[in-house]
């Protein structure tokens, strides 16, 4: 089985949940596909290598790889000339989730490409574990109705914590649902 966990670049630190959920990869012995980035994909490559563990694939876009903490293998994604931005590392996420059979993802509420992957994995019937940040909860979602749950567990967050709203709101705004 092949696993693609991703989450924000504004998360740099795995909590206990995290590791003990990686920890079953690692006794599945499961391949996991994880991006190059700082944040959660520079975390997980950390616990990975520190864990020796060798069923790893770090996707990059163009091949410019930014970490890659195992040496492992690389995956690289070409991406058109012109393509800038969100738009050019996205195109490595479409990637592990057109290769992944599951994903789990970190998502603090508020990224918008840890929220692009949520739905792009559902949108290829696949399902996808979500350990949200703000609650320390795990979320399963297999289908477009269970993103929008997740969306409203989210909202009420906006609402228990109305401070948060510039942070959290560009999500539903940014990425259209199916």
């Amino acid at each position: 089985m092949k696993v693609f966990v991703a989450g924000p670049r504004a998360i740099s630190k795995l909590n206990s949940n995290i590791v003990s959920r990686l920890k079953n990869l690692i006794d599945r012995n499961f391949m996991v596909l994880v991006g190059d980035a700082n944040g959660i994909d520079k975390a997980v490559q950390n616990f990975f290598s520190e864990n020796n563990y060798d069923k790893v694939r770090v996707f990059s876009s163009n091949g410019k790889v930014r970490n890659n903490l195992g040496n492992w293998n690389v995956e690289c994604v070409n991406v058109p000339s012109g393509v800038k931005g969100f738009d050019f590392y996205a195109a490595k996420d479409i990637e592990m989730a057109n290769h992944a059979d599951y994903g789990f993802m970190i998502w603090n509420g508020k990224s918008r490409g840890t929220f692009t992957n949520i739905v792009n994995l559902v949108n290829q019937r696949k399902d996808v574990l979500i350990y949200f940040t703000p609650h320390k909860k795990f979320y399963k979602v297999s289908t477009p109705e269970a993103i929008n749950q997740l969306l409203k567990i989210r909202d009420q967050e906006l609402t228990n914590n109305p401070d948060r709203a510039s942070e959290i709101k560009a999500t539903n705004e940014q990425v259209s649902l199916f």
